[in-house]
């Protein structure tokens, strides 16, 4: 049942991704999406839709610049910044996020993360599914397992989306479909979503293919599926649906998943409330994405910068966290408003902290990794909100009180989502796999 994918993501034909969407002469989607279907329709839907949308921050953000602030500490532990009271009692946050500040009561914030890597790639990896990445097992992400678990109906959505690219150079796609297979890889967004032209030509066929051509390829594309299914007949997974190739298509060019992708249906008010940049444009567009019946988005989340803040931790600092605290408290208040903040939860997190002493970078002090002590925002999706869990020393160097691992993490993300922990996979050599075989739900939070 699953499928391991390497490095050069060949099948075992040594056919790549990239040849095989060449032959079929379609997107991404048309080739994964049906085998996709296929396997949603046995899968069971739960009693409601619950949603997600993932600002990832890539990089580290610095947790005491920015959410676990030390006032009283020494200067060059402390830092440039100050922090700023909030619409939560006892809650500070930086000075650059009064946006967030003011609507903080719609948030929840982990103070006591820790993770086992402090490696790019591998901590991305273990945020964005609970589980850790070895060298003989990638494990999925959220948005993946959402899908693998619950998806089952007709749509003219894809069930998961990432808008903008993040890979690792060393370790690959994180949050993607892993040992599940390409099948479960989120429909991929490459474009800033700022962009003056921004588009998603997948969903619109050019002005010279007609749907006659669209329906040709697909025939094409059912000829590279059946040559596929013959030599991979050796995996269960490998077999075409003609009904699940049609629902592809329908995908591909319907008018629902058109218009959702299209800011330009967006009011220039609500456009500015988000803020004109990639991570507004791109949390406002994840909302569209949820409301036109998309289950998971993951955002990338900065600019210009990222938040791997070695060099200029300060200067970097006041570039992205405006941009961020901006789009991330727009959100909050019209999922509020919209009814939607019940059903859908919002991460906004990274791959670990940074380190509590500045260094002596040349260039201007900055911070360093630091998987020891960090933190995260979760809200909506029923999850509690105004709490603040957990506590680090007076250097936010070390867990003071209520630790919080990954798995816990990852385990209150699947409560919230409404998926299986114990949901069991098994490998080709018939080996049975949990789907998150660790972690406890922070039941401070649910």
């Amino acid at each position: 049942m699953l499928a391991f994918t390497s490095g050069h993501d060949r099948t075992c034909e040594g056919l790549t991704r990239r040849e095989a969407l060449r032959v079929g002469g379609l997107t991404a989607l048309g080739i994964n999406l049906p085998q996709a279907l296929a396997r949603q329709a046995t899968a069971n839907a739960p009693s409601r839709d619950m949603n997600c949308i993932l600002l990832w921050m890539l990089g580290g953000p610095s947790h005491i610049d920015m959410y676990d602030m030390k006032p009283l500490a020494p200067a060059e532990i402390r830092g440039e910044l100050n922090p700023i009271s909030t619409s939560v009692p006892g809650l500070e946050l930086c000075e650059l996020m009064p946006n967030l500040a003011r609507c903080a009561d719609k948030l929840s914030l982990i103070r006591s993360m820790h993770s086992y890597s402090p490696t790019h790639g591998r901590g991305d990896f273990h945020l964005m599914s609970g589980n850790r990445l070895t060298n003989t097992m990638t494990p999925p992400g959220f948005g993946a397992m959402l899908a693998w678990q619950q998806e089952r109906r007709a749509r003219q959505t894809p069930p998961f989306v990432q808008l903008g690219k993040m890979a690792s150079p060393r370790y690959g796609d994180p949050g993607f479909g892993g040992y599940l297979g390409r099948t479960y890889d989120p429909f991929l967004v490459e474009q800033d979503p700022n962009s003056g032209n921004f588009s998603v030509g997948a969903f619109s066929p050019p002005d010279s293919v007609s749907v006659d051509r669209l329906s040709d390829r697909q025939a094409l594309l059912s000829a590279v599926d059946r040559y596929q299914a013959r030599r991979e007949r050796q995996l269960r997974f490998a077999q075409t649906h003609d009904e699940f190739q049609q629902r592809a298509l329908s995908m591909i060019t319907s008018r629902r998943a058109k218009d959702a992708f299209d800011l330009s249906q967006e009011s220039a008010k609500v456009r500015d409330t988000y803020g004109r940049n990639r991570v507004g444009q791109g949390l406002l567009l994840a909302r569209r994405l949820i409301e036109a019946g998309v289950r998971f988005v993951t955002v990338k989340g900065y600019i210009r910068y990222g938040w791997d803040h070695h060099p200029e931790v300060f200067p970097r600092l006041r570039t992205e966290v405006p941009a961020y605290e901006q789009g991330y408290a727009a959100l909050l208040n019209e999922l509020h408003e919209r009814g939607m903040l019940d059903n859908t939860l919002v991460i906004t997190a990274g791959e670990f902290g940074r380190t509590p002493r500045l260094n002596n970078d040349p260039r201007a002090p900055g911070r360093d990794h630091w998987n020891r002590c960090f933190s995260l925002t979760l809200g909506g999706g029923g999850i509690k909100t105004g709490v603040v869990l957990g506590a680090s020393d007076k250097h936010a160097a070390e867990i003071k009180d209520r630790p919080v691992s990954v798995p816990d993490f990852a385990a209150t993300v699947y409560h919230a989502l409404g998926m299986q922990p114990n949901a069991e996979l098994r490998t080709l050599d018939d080996r049975p796999l949990l789907a998150l075989p660790e972690g406890q739900v922070i039941r401070e939070l649910v």
